[in-house]
């Protein structure tokens, strides 16, 4: 008989990532791989922590001829004892394991960070995991102290010795060589990385911030005294102002639901033209893709716009106005502070933390209700400006709807619509299922968003002809609901009949949800390829978990939700944090989207402060590209092909049956 060369599958097949493994196995899972910015940014935010948290004035950043980075800091420097569990040197713990930080004890009144961008302890051990060099070099305690790092692991024991006179009682200096063989490139992008650090200065009046950079011989140096407003008017330059508009508030010990300490500090200005201006960072960190507490301010400002002018009956009869017409004409900076920040994946470029619209909200409406009040003539102005804004947005919507009532199908039945005909507002969810499809229908804000129930797996449409496609149901439901027909990627395509600005596709978190997914993207990159190039499509992204958790300190009861077992994992070790024992929280698992009430589904998943919604497009691969490779998924004759994919890529599946 012959041998089997198949392999075996046995307990030492297991093999357990130790140490900084994880990440330097997959490093797209902890920072970006375009180029070494991000790890470099996870030591300059440790720096600004320190400064937040009271201790440092200054940050000196030098970009090296050899393609290192030196973050210096005059923080209080690094622990360098050994750990009272680990044994070992705490500067070495923080650049050697993952979840190791200062950061994690937040309620304590004696923590050594209340407020701090890092949340995870994985920051500046993803810096030195992805780096063939770090040194570091800690000034504290009378004691210049030493330790170097080759590939992660260190190759030089810690060195103390005593500082010599002149030089700097306490600070952090890092200088990190990152390794060419996890990043595309090792050029920084310069421009990125003075907006960072220019963007420190602002958020910390009175931090120095310097940038040098050796081969071009440049240095740069910000500090804003006048903080945000300053910032601000030298951004806008000459655009004329209309208002501005700045604030601040903190939580103190009687406010209810927060910590004490948490708040927003903002400046908007609002202007007629020009163009807008809008920036907003979570305990100094940039959230360029906004989130909550940028819905916060935009809530915020629109309460406080209303109320005013319905106070003083300046709306015209029969005018809606809409959150829109008051943010449109308004640049802002926007920095929240908040104990437990949730972000969107490791990169932090999106708060997801639903408690900071309230948060926000809070301290916005009734200062600028206030400020109003007090500059009655600037509110007019102001008024006028946002009447204004709503008319144009009324006038344009009518015309799209006259040029579309002549020629339009008949809707289907089952689509329940929309009230607006606001093309660029309106949203059509395309829902799995009958009975998902009935909470969507009453969860969902009726304004401006549309709900399609879909019966079964949309038919596979990769190898259809296009004169053909309407023979399946659901696929002419779904073009005659979005008001386009099926077309090629080089097509001459009319987009004034679209209905629905965005198109969400929303399916259970499990495998039969992904692929009903794959299957509708199969059917837009296919026939409707232009709604994909112009950004139309989106994944909507409902939760597989539900955290009830009780009354923790300050913080209330709270229902909190998972995407996946990592969110859920994470959940449960800030709750254990937060000093509440294993089981004190119940978790519940949403078999399917039928399962949520339609208030937890407009929470979750429909909300636009609150929900994650992808948007998807073609990306760096290109309409060619991603073609060739559905081919390979769809095609009913690739087989092999997709065999071929799944022996190359199915260990990195996590599948969930």
């Amino acid at each position: 008989m012959a041998t089997s060369k198949r392999a075996s599958y046995s307990e030492a097949s297991i093999r357990v990532l130790k140490g900084l493994e994880p990440v330097r196995q997959r490093p797209g899972m902890y920072t970006s791989t375009v180029n070494p910015l991000h790890i470099i940014q996870e030591v300059i935010d440790n720096s600004a922590d320190e400064a937040l948290a009271g201790h440092a004035r200054r940050i000196d950043v030098i970009v090296h001829a050899d393609g290192s980075v030196t973050v210096q800091d005059d923080g209080r420097g690094i622990p360098v004892g050994l750990h009272p569990d680990e044994g070992v040197p705490v500067v070495e713990l923080v650049f050697t394991q993952l979840h190791a930080g200062g950061k994690f004890d937040k309620l304590d009144a004696g923590a050594a960070y209340r407020f701090s961008g890092g949340l995870h302890g994985v920051g500046v051990s993803v810096t030195n995991a992805l780096s063939r060099r770090l040194e570091v070099e800690v000034h504290r305690d009378g004691q210049a102290s030493t330790l170097v790092f080759a590939d992660g692991a260190p190759v030089e024991a810690l060195q103390s010795r005593s500082l010599a006179r002149g030089e700097a009682r306490s600070g952090t200096r890092v200088r990190a060589w990152p390794d060419a063989r996890y990043f595309e490139s090792l050029q920084l992008p310069l421009s990125e990385l003075t907006h960072l650090l220019r963007s420190k200065a602002v958020l910390l009046p009175g931090l120095s911030v310097r940038l040098h950079v050796e081969k071009s011989g440049e240095t740069h140096e910000w500090r804003y005294d006048e903080g945000l407003r300053g910032y601000l008017r030298e951004a806008l330059g000459d655009t004329p102002v209309l208002l501005e508009f700045e604030g601040q508030g903190a939580a103190e010990a009687q406010t209810e639901g927060f910590a004490p300490g948490e708040g927003a500090q903002w400046c908007v200005a609002f202007s007629a033209e020009g163009s807008v201006l809008r920036e907003s960072y979570v305990n100094l960190i940039p959230t360029p893709a906004g989130g909550t507490h940028e819905a916060g301010l935009r809530e915020g400002l629109f309460q406080a716009v209303k109320g005013f002018i319905e106070l003083h009956a300046l709306a015209p009869k029969g005018l809606r106005l809409l959150p829109e017409d008051v943010f449109s004409r308004a640049s802002c900076v926007l920095s929240a502070k908040v104990l437990d920040p949730q972000f969107q994946g490791q990169m932090k470029e999106r708060l997801n933390s639903r408690d900071a619209v309230r948060l926000v909200s809070g301290f916005v409406r009734p200062a600028l209700e206030l400020w109003l009040s007090q500059h009655v003539e600037l509110g007019r102005a102001l008024a006028d400006l946002v009447i204004a804004q709503a008319q144009t947005r009324q006038r344009a919507a009518q015309r799209v709807e006259r040029r579309k009532g002549s020629g339009m199908a008949v809707l289907p039945g089952k689509l329940t619509d929309c009230e607006s005909r606001d093309m660029s507002r309106n949203e059509l969810f395309l829902v799995e299922g009958d009975s998902a499809g009935g909470s969507a229908k009453m969860g969902r804000e009726k304004e401006f968003q549309a709900v399609l129930p879909l019966r079964g797996k949309v038919l596979n449409s990769w190898e259809v002809d296009r004169d053909r496609l309407f023979a399946n149901q659901e696929i002419h439901d779904i073009a005659v609901a979005i008001g386009l027909d099926p077309h090629g990627i080089d097509d001459a395509v009319d987009l004034s009949s679209l209905r629905y600005g965005k198109i969400c596709i929303l399916s259970d978190a499990d495998v039969d949800g992904s692929h009903i997914q794959v299957l509708l993207l199969t059917l837009f990159l296919r026939h409707f390829p232009q709604l994909v190039q112009r950004g139309h499509v989106y994944v909507a992204r409902p939760p597989l978990f539900r955290v009830d958790a009780p009354a923790r300190g300050r913080k209330p009861a709270a229902k909190l939700y998972a995407l996946d077992d990592g969110e859920l994992q994470a959940i449960c070790d800030r709750l254990r944090k937060d000093g509440l024992r294993d089981g004190a929280w119940n978790v519940s698992r949403f078999k399917g989207l039928g399962e949520m009430s339609a208030e937890q589904l407009w929470e979750t998943t429909l909300n636009p402060d609150t929900r994650r919604l992808l948007q998807v497009s073609f990306g760096a691969f290109g309409s060619e590209a991603t073609s060739e490779l559905f081919t390979r998924l769809m095609g009913k004759g690739e087989a092999q092909a997709r065999r071929e994919l799944m022996e190359a890529f199915g260990d990195r599946v996590e599948v969930d049956v």
